[in-house]
């Protein structure tokens, strides 16, 4: 759904193995080699997984359509489940024991971000997380505008916007650390076990 392209096995709620790059590449040139790569490594074969989950969108709608097309492609050759998981669902899960509302966002261009709004659920877990609006594509200023309490945000573009948050909601908004604004292939196959 973004530049970063990320492919993961997890068995349960155990990362097996995880890889991911942020590269200038297609993912068309990438995607294959780094599932036959991930499965080697972990000494498994396509065989054995039980289900492909993979990122629906918000987000680039190449790589959406080559990460959507390959697992459906895997899952009807190996007669195994699809399942599919919002973008903005596996960003929001990379925050964990946090109070603040959590805001994703993403690039839809021409000035609109891709959002949604969560908080986690009390007592705090990580599979806690209440989702607060539907998905939504607006500026960002009228999200802004729609945001009341402390918000923790992240994402790919993240400091594209950094100044404009800060600037209207002040000490209200924080933001996540870098290595935590990227999808995480490990959140799509998670949130895929849960559905």
């Amino acid at each position: 759904s973004t530049r970063t392209g990320s492919v993961a096995v997890v068995e349960g709620e155990e990362i097996i193995a995880e890889y991911t790059l942020k590269s200038k590449e297609t993912h068309t040139a990438r995607l294959m080699p780094a599932i036959d790569h991930i499965l080697k490594d972990a000494h498994l074969t396509i065989h054995e997984m039980d289900a492909v989950a993979v990122s629906l969108g918000p987000g680039s709608f190449t790589g959406l359509r080559i990460g959507l097309a390959t697992a459906k492609g895997l899952c009807l050759a190996l007669r195994k489940p699809l399942i599919g998981i919002p973008t903005l669902d596996v960003l929001a899960h990379n925050i964990y024991c946090a109070s603040h509302i959590i805001c994703p966002l993403l690039d839809a261009r021409k000035g609109d971000v891709y959002t949604a709004l969560y908080r986690h659920r009390s007592p705090i877990t990580s599979h806690g997380l209440q989702k607060l609006s539907d998905d939504l594509v607006l500026p960002l200023d009228e999200l802004l505008s729609k945001i009341d309490d402390s918000a923790i945000f992240l994402g790919d573009d993240l400091a594209r916007y950094r100044n404009l948050i800060e600037r209207k909601l002040r000490e209200k908004a924080s933001f996540a650390p870098p290595y935590l604004n990227l999808p995480r292939a490990a959140n799509v196959a998670i949130l895929g076990l849960g559905k």
